[in-house]
């Protein structure tokens, strides 16, 4: 049996036509979603929310397409459209009993908790938004060989088929890479955590492709129509990353004041699984978040 949060309930909760997502419950006050990155599950969140079942409800889903979440089949590209995912999101929070509550997310999750709160305004009260750049600024900065540091986003980006076949044919080689380049301290991830991640990741090598995918298609057009309309983010909004401006050449707080006004911004120096591998900054953020 793959490790649990501590002292949560686990729920699996219909969202959308055929699709139930699992997740993770615990504490009580006012609810405070949180949302996975790759190649994860709802179990990297395990420390933070711990911390914030204190004094907030917390809720740890699994995404669509990964974990225990239901993993459709992408017929027409919008399956996995973060606009998709965003609706996920808020229809589960609605079911559990919370019309407004307040987000964060990490890498995939951030991505679905950005669009969450363009399309969403009126649900998402504060915004956490953990080591990722809006997809179409994203595409925008990864210019010549630096680019190659996110060369599995080119891949998946490739038409169905291809990367599937690739990515399946060795798994834990594919998932188990990005898990230990991208972690500073490789003790964050203690080996049965790890082995939780790759055994999920095994089983949704279609889905997971499928959201990088609708990164390089539906999610651009849709960031490309916010952009014209001068669509923002009018929550506060913290955002937590990497040094990712200084390593690509570009002003990472400036990126994000022009989607986000009311921005706090701050450059971490652990790696990027950094709920896990420095959990007490992340609550310290989110709390301070919490209180704008």
């Amino acid at each position: 049996m793959d490790p649990r949060i501590n002292g949560f309930d686990y729920r699996r909760i219909t969202v959308a036509d055929g699709v139930t997502l699992n997740a993770a419950v615990g504490g009580s006050g006012p609810a405070i979603v949180l949302l996975h990155g790759f190649p994860q599950t709802h179990l990297m969140w395990r420390h933070v929310a711990a911390d914030l079942a204190a004094d907030h409800t917390v809720i740890c889903p699994d995404l669509r397409g990964y974990g225990d979440s239901d993993k459709p089949v992408d017929t027409d590209g919008d399956a996995y459209a973060k606009r998709t995912m965003a609706a996920d999101i808020v229809a589960l929070a609605g079911a559990l009993g919370h019309e407004r509550f307040a987000l964060a997310g990490h890498d995939r999750g951030a991505l679905v908790a950005f669009r969450a709160g363009l399309d969403h305004p009126a649900a998402v009260s504060q915004l956490a938004l953990l080591d990722i750049l809006p997809t179409l600024d994203m595409w925008d900065v990864l210019h010549g060989a630096s680019a190659a540091v996110a060369f599995h986003l080119y891949l998946m980006a490739q038409p169905q088929g291809l990367p599937e076949q690739l990515i399946g044919g060795s798994p834990d080689a594919f998932f188990g890479y990005f898990l230990d380049l991208w972690a500073r301290d490789p003790e964050a991830i203690p080996a049965d955590v790890r082995d939780a991640y790759l055994r999920a990741s095994r089983a949704a090598v279609p889905s997971i492709v499928a959201d990088y995918r609708a990164s390089a298609a539906v999610d651009v057009a849709h960031d490309t129509a916010d952009r014209a309309a001068d669509n923002q983010l009018r929550m506060p909004v913290t955002v937590l990353q990497q040094d990712w401006g200084a390593a690509l050449g570009y002003d990472a707080a400036k990126v994000w004041r022009a989607w986000a006004p009311d921005l706090e911004h701050q450059t971490v120096t652990c790696g990027h699984f950094m709920a896990e591998e420095t959990p007490a900054e992340v609550v310290r953020a989110l709390r301070a978040l919490l209180r704008r």
